[in-house]
C-alpha cells in the first residue's frame, strides 16, 4: 500500500457500531488499479456502480466538457477514427467508459458479483425509491428512505430529495447536472448503439441484469 492510500484511509471517519462509512468516486470502476487497492484493504466491502445506456452517457460527459471547453471538436468528430467507414474510437474516455463489460471483468477478478450492486440511471429518475429500496436492502438498512423523500424537479429533470419531517430546503443534483444535451447527428447515434449492443449483452449477462437500453432507444 501507498504512502497515499494510507493518508487517505486515514482521512476516512471512525466508524462505529451498526455505522456503514461510504466513499464515492466515479472514476473507481474504470480505474484498471482500482480492484486491486480495494480489496487489499477491504475484502469485504460492499460496491454500488450507477450505469445508465452507454450512449446517452458519453454524449453527457461530452456536454459536460463542452461546457468548461466550449473550443473542443464536436461529439460527431471526436467519436470516430474513421467516420467515413464507421470506425468507432474507443480510446476516447466518452466512448470507453460505457464499455462496462470490460471494467466489470477486471472487478469481477477480485470480488464476487455477490459484493456488487448495479443500480440503474435510468431507473434512478422515474423510480427513485425504488432504487433506493434496493440499495438499502444490499446494505442492510432499514428502508428509512421511501418515496415521500422525492419529488420531480421539472427544471432539472431529475428527482430531488427532501425531509418531509422539517422545512429545510431540498437538495437537488448541482449545476453541472440536467445540461441540455447538443444535438448528435442521427446516423451517429444509430452507429453508436451498433458499437455498444453486443457489449450490453455481455454485460447483462455478466450481471443478470437486463437494462432494456436496446429496447429503450426502440432498437428492437
Amino acid at each position: 500500500m501507498t504512502c497515499s492510500e494510507t493518508r487517505k484511509i486515514n482521512v476516512m471517519p471512525k466508524t462505529l457500531d451498526g455505522q456503514l462509512t461510504m466513499e464515492k468516486t466515479p472514476s473507481y470502476f474504470v480505474t484498471n488499479e482500482a480492484p486491486k487497492r480495494i480489496h487489499s484493504m477491504a475484502k469485504d466491502i460492499k460496491l454500488i456502480v450507477v450505469v445508465r445506456n452507454p450512449v446517452t452517457r458519453a454524449i453527457s460527459d461530452y456536454t459536460q466538457t463542452l461546457s468548461k471547453k466550449p473550443e473542443i471538436p464536436t461529439f460527431e468528430v471526436l467519436a470516430f477514427k474513421n467516420r467515413t467507414l464507421g470506425l468507432i474510437d474507443a480510446s476516447w474516455s466518452a466512448i470507453r467508459i460505457g464499455i462496462y463489460a470490460l471494467h466489470l471483468e477486471n472487478w469481477l477478478q477480485y470480488f464476487p458479483l455477490s459484493q456488487i450492486l448495479f443500480v440503474s440511471g435510468e431507473r434512478l429518475i422515474v423510480d427513485p425509491a425504488g432504487e433506493m429500496a434496493k440499495v438499502q436492502d444490499f446494505l442492510g438498512l432499514k428502508r428509512v428512505v421511501t418515496e415521500k423523500h422525492f419529488y420531480f424537479n421539472k427544471t432539472k429533470g431529475f428527482p430531488c430529495l427532501k425531509k418531509p419531517e422539517d422545512s429545510s430546503a431540498p437538495r437537488c443534483l448541482g449545476k453541472s447536472k440536467g445540461r441540455t444535451h447538443p444535438r448528435i447527428d442521427p446516423d451517429v447515434i444509430h452507429r453508436l448503439r451498433k458499437f455498444y449492443k453486443p457489449f450490453n449483452m455481455m454485460f447483462y449477462q455478466m450481471t443478470g441484469q437486463d437494462f432494456q437500453w436496446e429496447q429503450e432507444e426502440g432498437d428492437k
